[in-house]
């Protein structure tokens, strides 16, 4: 059969309702979505919100549209002042981005207006109809804050269950009913994913690569091949296993009315990829699983057409990257459509070369988050290796759009909030990888081997033990402590020239704690005019099982000081007053790790009690084990972020921060215990102790 061709009307156009919608009748037969993503925003010359959302549909449909219209301010007080634009709804047609012979991905691209009040858009698919009887569809809408606003963050990550979850304990995704909730009460305008929006790693347990994984000889598997027969099978898995998780709800639910922002990790993909040993990260059947994961994850996290075709090693135009992506394979082809020739998306900023073990380039994102809010998403998987996380180059772009952005914006970017894979700021592990990396590990690896001996120490791939993936995962792993420096302190300079506060957000860990970076209390430095105080919100697992309580416990006996450099402190803050609900999730005396799933709400603050007692008179402490100003005092279950809603509190222009933590995972509803602090804005002081300009970092 030849290649599908795309119809001659496939392209995105958006018009006024009082065109005719086609064929409104005839059902568009829907297998995933809607799926709401969040893109950029405008302020000038107009003030415009760019979103989009995604439907997987049986092949062949007709052409799909979409009505967008608005609701009307959020606030009852807006309404009963009036406060309506009165809009017309707008028509939008769908945009192919793939389609074979079992499914096809279709894109809708919206663009809203930002008005004087914070609105309500509701949209709707005409003759939208689920194939499955399973499914059940509702009402869809999301809200868009106004022109004048900062957006409301809520940020997860970790969003799916390990092998081997014990489900009779940890049942379901019960925390976004709890999201939807809160949503409802003061609503989200963008969910950050953190990475691990799914988990892939039952590939290697039940999936085609279980024989692959079973095979003895760590050469042998090595030096597999990845051809096409095994590609089409893991294509299939992947594919079938996005379409189960993204239709489990309530996330499905969360999905259709929460616009997403996504970076990826190594289990949206398959477990520790990236951080095994470098001479088994290049193995065929490895940088295949690459691929595939690649292409689905453009599909349904960033509705971005995907490559043409992925790495097998029976093709040889996919082995080797071509201007920045996988060569095209006539065989992978035929039968399929592959939208072709768009414009990347403006929030993109592209890698310059394409990632050791991936053959594509990195997608890292910016964009502004309303008014006061810029954020930047770093994709850390991409170009990871062992001994890197990102191309010296890659950062060079990244803080490169950063001075465009904030050169545009005028002044009126206040607060940049990072994201990245894994915590930046958190307890050293050293210790553990120099025991695990020891010749004393050697015997009992040569057990493993012959023996079985301690099976569940070592993982399936490498032969390497087993943490060690997790380990060097992390900024502060040995192999990564320069880079995490210079990182750091670029982010520092940064921070100081543009008087822009910088917050950080991370998951991977499966717990909750907040780690902080802040001049040595030594300098006299209040933390309103310190440009080293970047909090890093750890907010991890939404979803999977949490670490046992000794871990927890045992990452907060090494809550030690730390110094990045002369001037610059680190370590965790006490954060955790009581246990959630009264459930002992810790131990007593553990204030600053909490083992319990949970997910993190970011809140402007947006007036002040009294502003003029912001730190002023605040003494500060002898180092970062105690509260570093007025918004970490009372930090927990009593201070007034703790709710995940407020926008009040005495830190005016600061961000309020709350990690709703799990109770009991049995409990349907997800009930959480909150806990708050919140976090001032910059005031640089160019003059102040201790801040004296350094020479940028090489």
């Amino acid at each position: 059969m030849a290649e599908v061709q795309p119809q001659q009307s496939n392209t995105e156009v958006v018009g006024q309702a009082d065109s005719a919608v086609q064929n409104a009748d005839a059902p568009i037969e829907v297998i995933c979505g809607p799926l709401l993503n969040y893109k950029s925003m405008h302020f000038e010359p107009s003030a415009l919100w760019n979103g989009s959302v995604l439907i997987v549909t049986n092949p062949g449909q007709r052409q799909p549209q979409m009505i967008v219209r608005q609701v009307g301010p959020v606030s009852e007080n807006a309404q009963a002042n009036g406060a309506l634009s009165n809009r017309q709804p707008i028509i939008i047609d769908g945009l192919k981005l793939y389609e074979d012979p079992q499914k096809a991905f279709w894109r809708f691209s919206i663009p809203v207006p930002l008005e004087a009040y914070e609105a309500r858009w509701e949209y709707d698919i005409p003759g939208f109809q689920y194939t499955s009887s399973e499914l059940t569809r509702t009402s869809w809408n999301f809200v868009v804050p106004s022109v004048n606003q900062s957006m409301r963050i809520m940020f997860h990550s970790c969003n799916g269950f390990s092998v081997g979850t014990d489900m009779d304990v940890w049942v379901g995704p019960n925390l976004w009913n709890d999201v939807l909730r809160v949503h409802a009460q003061k609503p989200f305008h963008v969910m950050v994913g953190g990475g691990d929006q799914i988990y892939n790693d039952s590939i290697r347990v039940d999936g085609p690569l279980k024989e692959w994984t079973e095979i003895a000889n760590p050469h042998k598997r090595r030096n597999h091949d990845f051809n096409e027969e095994m590609r089409a099978a893991c294509d299939k898995y992947y594919y079938a296993n996005y379409i189960r998780w993204y239709s489990h709800e309530p996330f499905k639910a969360a999905n259709g009315q929460i616009p997403q922002v996504n970076i990826w990790d190594d289990h949206d993909i398959i477990d520790g990829f990236g951080s095994y040993t470098d001479h088994f990260m290049k193995c065929a059947v490895f940088r295949g699983i690459g691929g595939v994961a690649f292409k689905y994850y453009c599909l349904f996290q960033h509705h971005i057409a995907p490559p043409k075709s992925t790495f097998t090693t029976d093709a040889p135009e996919t082995m080797r990257a071509v201007n920045g992506t996988s060569g095209a394979d006539p065989r992978q082809l035929k039968d399929t459509f592959v939208l072709e020739n768009q414009v990347e998306d403006e929030s993109w900023i592209l890698g310059k070369r394409p990632g050791p073990y991936v053959e594509e380039i990195s997608r890292n994102l910016y964009m502004r988050m309303g008014k006061r809010i810029g954020f930047i998403g770093i994709d850390a998987r991409t170009e990871r290796t062992r001994h890197q996380v990102n191309y010296p180059d890659t950062y060079e772009a990244i803080f490169s759009r950063l001075e465009r952005e904030v050169t545009a914006a005028k002044g009126d970017i206040k607060h940049l909030v990072l994201l990245l894979g894994v915590p930046i700021a958190y307890p050293r592990l050293a210790w553990l990888e120099n025991i695990l990396s020891s010749p004393l590990i050697a015997p009992i690896r040569l057990m493993n081997k012959r023996f079985g001996f301690a099976g569940g120490l070592f993982n399936q791939f490498d032969g390497q033990v087993d943490l060690l993936d997790d380990l060097d995962d992390h900024y502060t792993a040995k192999h990564h402590k320069r880079e995490r420096r210079v990182f750091i302190q670029r982010l520092q300079q940064f921070s100081k020239a543009h008087s822009i506060r910088v917050t950080i957000l991370g998951g991977d860990v499966h717990l909750a704690a907040i780690g902080r970076f802040y001049s040595n209390p030594k300098l006299g430095i209040q933390c309103e005019n310190d440009h080293r105080y970047m909090v890093n919100v750890i907010s991890s697992a939404i979803t999977n099982k949490p670490p046992p309580k000794a871990v927890a416990n045992l990452l907060a006996q090494r809550n030690k000081l730390h110094h990045l450099d002369s001037e610059t402190d680190e370590t965790l803050m006490n954060m955790f007053d009581q246990q959630p609900g009264g459930v002992e999730k810790s131990s007593a005396s553990n204030k600053v790790t909490m083992p319990s799933r949970n997910y993190a709400s970011i809140t402007e603050i947006e007036s002040s009690n009294d502003a003029n007692a912001e730190g002023a008179s605040f003494q500060l402490p002898k180092d970062g084990h105690s509260p570093l100003h007025q918004g970490e005092v009372g930090a927990g279950t009593s201070h007034l972020a703790a709710d995940g809603i407020s926008s009040q509190g005495d830190m005016n222009g600061g961000l309020n921060i709350s990690i709703q933590v799990e109770i009991d995972p049995h409990r349907k509803g997800g009930p959480t215990e909150g806990y708050g602090f919140c976090i001032p804005a910059l005031k640089a002081q160019v003059n102040a102790p201790g801040t004296r300009p350094k020479s940028s970092p090489q």
